[in-house]
């Protein structure tokens, strides 16, 4: 099999969910951030943020009164049980099942978990298998 190099921090600066309800994503984002490790960055009433994803309603001054369309996301895992964890926790905090943890046909080792979050977007949590990271994550210093 030929070697495969993946590259992250460099296509996505951040993305934007405007959506329904913001109290049930906030509550969905959280219980899948725990899990992920991954802290929040900031919040106020008409938004939170998770590193490179922003949250908001859609009358918050950041969204011009549109919510957005479905998506799929998917967010790195750093092995199987965290998959799994992450699966567990978002339907107990409000998800819907898309796809249970389990390998998936993208490449060797793929294992994936999916569940809709309460706006309908396509939320993943992958591990790509045991590998090699240069770093834990792109540190960028203003």
């Amino acid at each position: 099999m030929e070697t495969m190099e993946l590259h992250r921090g460099r296509l996505i600066d951040h993305i934007q969910l405007v959506v329904r309800d913001l109290d049930a994503s906030r509550r969905f984002y959280d219980a899948a951030f725990r899990v992920l490790d991954v802290p929040l960055g900031g919040s106020a009433d008409s938004h939170f943020w998770y590193d490179e994803l922003f949250v908001s309603t859609a009358d918050g001054p950041e969204a011009q009164g549109q919510l957005t369309g479905r998506h799929h996301l998917a967010f790195q895992a750093k092995d199987r049980a965290t998959v799994d964890a992450f699966h567990k926790a978002v339907l107990a905090a409000g998800g819907v099942d898309n796809g249970a943890p389990g390998e998936r046909m993208y490449h060797p080792g793929y294992y994936a978990a999916f569940v809709l979050d309460p706006d309908g977007n396509n939320i993943e949590a992958v591990f790509h298998g045991d590998a090699e990271r240069s770093a834990p994550s792109v540190k960028i210093t203003f």
